[in-house]
């Protein structure tokens, strides 16, 4: 019998691969079989591993203006799957959170994204998912990536990772948020049937039917 969702996830969430884990395994993830949205992030970090809600930090805030959506679009689960390319916090470095650990992917990631059937648009925010989802197709950095958005479409949309440590080189670059942003969010509206309500970062339904580099989600 072949194995459901339900029974995958369950089965992710007490995945305990990795034992050396500062604050223990808690795999963090979000997924139904009819998501159309799929948002890959880094790793959770500690608010998250402690709310155990993924983008439940300032990166989630930012991720959600740039995407104009509230809460309850973000986390409505039966359009947006949220599956980080580690799912578990990592620890700290000496310059921020470790990197996302190899043994999510290398364990879980085909099971889950072929559960996950009807994917029309997938935000890769940063370069640990870039590097995993583009592979060779990537550019020689992140922002040479993240230009070069197009390049992906429409199945693939490259962005910078929306941590506050990454402020500055929004500044820098402010045709991100000029150019590429209102691309993205067009693309993820598309594929979930919702209306952005400009400059307020929400989501208006259209189905009333449908069911409710360091800081990482």
């Amino acid at each position: 019998m072949a194995e459901t969702l339900t029974e995958l996830l369950a089965e992710v969430r007490n995945c305990r691969a990795c034992t050396d884990l500062p604050l223990g395994p808690r795999p963090v993830l979000r997924a139904s079989a009819t998501a159309r949205v799929l948002i890959v992030g880094q790793a959770p970090g500690t608010r998250v591993h402690a709310s155990g809600v993924p983008w439940d930090d300032p990166s989630g805030d930012r991720l959600r203006c740039w995407l104009a959506l509230d809460r309850a679009a973000f986390y409505d689960q039966q359009r947006i799957a949220i599956i980080p390319m580690g799912l578990c916090y990592p620890g700290r470095g000496p310059s921020g959170d470790l990197p996302p650990r190899r043994a999510c992917a290398e364990l879980w990631f085909a099971r889950l994204l072929e559960a996950l059937p009807c994917i029309e648009v997938t935000v890769l925010a940063g370069q640990y998912a870039q590097a995993h989802y583009l592979g060779s197709a990537r550019r020689r950095s992140l922002t040479e990536t993240v230009r070069a958005f197009r390049d992906y479409a429409p199945r693939f949309f490259p962005t910078p990772h929306p941590s506050p440590r990454n402020t500055l080189w929004l500044r820098r670059n402010p045709w991100f948020e000029a150019d590429v942003v209102p691309v993205v969010r067009a693309a993820v509206h598309r594929a979930i049937g919702t209306d952005p309500h400009p400059g307020r970062g929400h989501a208006a339904t259209r189905d009333s039917t449908a069911g409710g580099d360091p800081t990482r989600s």
